[in-house]
């Protein structure tokens, strides 16, 4: 879809406008009239020699980045869809990070979910060119946001579609990454106590999905771990009735990992890299986990599961472990773990904890590096304190049910064998965003952090 050429004939023109600058001939007149504007998401619409041309905010140069540029080419993709245009050609400015920008921000905006749908939609736009840029930075960029959308139609799928069986035939098809999936016989058989918990009460098979991917490089072997319960009905402590349709999300940080490793792959990048994907539904029945029964993970934590809606941290107990035994030597997780975290940083950030300073301000530079944003919040003794169990060495929640998030990654410390791991809580930014380029369905948030690690890590 996106070609870099010196010359184009898309129908329809997009220029930046950045503020205190001037354009040429008659565009400049827009600005005059104050028609078109340099701000955010600001577009203006005029026609030249009997092309479209679509002139969008971007603000002032100086802080021109990727991110920026990812927010005005989703305004001026969604304003072309509008005035019913077929191709887009992009005047790329000499901004670092610019190719990026466009390309991801109008892929992304782009996206449509109509796969149950009788009438599909049709965006109308089939091609990209820009007229400028780095072919190297769009041609990767573009596999970046195709990933992200990806994932995004992993999120969108209902779950009686993506189950855990589902999740893991999408892995296999991953071209250049060696799978494995472990079904409920064998994640029995390899002491996974507490994500077999969470599975019992489920008809539908458990899949421990594991994924290796070797390009060689100096770097780390690097674990990426994704929650996928591909549905959450909260098990005996079962959820209120209202919007429990949207825990067919719950899968997203584990449709993260499988598509990001599916786009590292694809770029070639120098960097060893296991993903284990632990999916499940949680589902209340005879044979489900219920309060106050005691289970036992891999590395031989014992846990008192007092709450079976606080199932995440128990599939991604097992799952750490499975990527410490693998020989992951840093790790991160993503998951839709907590709604504390929502109530704290609402869609805008995701919650960073973390055991090692060094690695949290590696996942966070390749957070802000990706405009995905994340913010740490703090681990402490007095909140290990609080995880430990009366009756076993953990208990999932705890009577208090204060610091909800921060207590959920202080259980998930114990799986990690001390090695450098950060905990994503991405509740708040899987979906709901409003974030002009993913809007406010599924997001993919963690693709292109995770692809961005993969290419950065030391």
């Amino acid at each position: 879809m996106t070609t870099v050429t010196d010359a184009s004939d898309s129908d329809t023109r997009v220029v930046p406008v950045f503020e205190g600058e001037s354009l040429d001939g008659p565009l400049q007149g827009l600005i005059d009239s104050g028609e078109a504007k340099a701000g955010p998401k600001k577009t203006a619409v005029f026609h030249e020699d009997g092309r479209r041309v679509i002139l969008v905010g971007a603000g002032k140069r100086d802080d021109a980045d990727a991110e920026r540029l990812r927010v005005a080419a989703a305004a001026a993709a969604s304003r072309a869809k509008e005035v019913g245009a077929k191709s887009l050609a992009w005047d790329v400015p000499d901004v670092a990070g610019a190719t990026t920008g466009v390309v991801q921000g109008t892929l992304l905006a782009l996206y449509s979910f109509d796969q149950f749908k009788s009438k599909k939609d049709d965006n109308g736009i089939a091609s990209l060119e820009l007229v400028g840029g780095s072919e190297d930075e769009a041609n990767t960029a573009q596999v970046e946001a195709e990933s992200q959308n990806a994932a995004r139609d992993l999120q969108n799928l209902p779950a009686n579609v993506a189950t855990p069986e589902f999740l893991a035939e999408r892995a296999r098809k991953l071209e250049g990454v060696e799978i494995e999936v472990l079904g409920r016989d064998e994640i029995v058989a390899q002491g996974m106590g507490a994500l077999a918990s969470v599975a019992q009460g489920a008809y539908a098979e458990p899949q421990l999905i594991v994924m290796r991917y070797d390009g060689g490089g100096g770097g780390p072997h690097l674990g990426f771990v994704g929650k996928a319960v591909t549905f959450d009905s909260g098990g005996i402590s079962i959820k209120p009735a209202a919007k429990m349709h949207e825990m067919k999300f719950d899968m997203s940080g584990g449709a993260a990992v499988i598509e990001a490793m599916g786009a590292i792959a694809r770029l070639g990048l120098p960097a060893k890299v296991t993903g284990v994907v632990g999916a499940t539904e949680n589902m209340p029945s005879g044979r489900s986990v219920r309060p106050g029964d005691i289970v036992t993970a891999m590395n031989g934590v014992t846990i008192e599961v007092n709450n079976t809606d606080a199932e995440g941290r128990l599939v991604l107990a097992d799952a750490l472990a499975y990527a410490v035994e693998q020989g992951a030597e840093k790790l991160v997780d993503l998951a839709t773990l907590t709604g504390a975290i929502l109530v704290a940083l609402g869609h805008t950030y995701a919650g960073w904890f973390s055991n090692d300073d060094a690695w949290m301000d590696t996942i966070d530079a390749a957070g802000k590096a990706t405009g995905e944003l994340g913010w740490r919040l703090p681990l402490h003794p007095e909140f290990e304190d609080s995880t430990k169990g009366k009756y076993a060495d953990l208990q999932n929640v705890s009577e208090a049910r204060d610091a909800g998030s921060i207590y959920g990654a202080e259980f998930l410390k114990r799986f990690v064998d001390g090695r450098p791991w950060v905990h994503m809580d991405i509740a708040g930014t899987a979906w709901g965003m409003k974030r002009n380029y993913v809007g406010n369905g599924a997001s993919g948030f963690g693709v292109r952090t995770l692809v961005e690690l993969a290419r950065s890590a030391k």
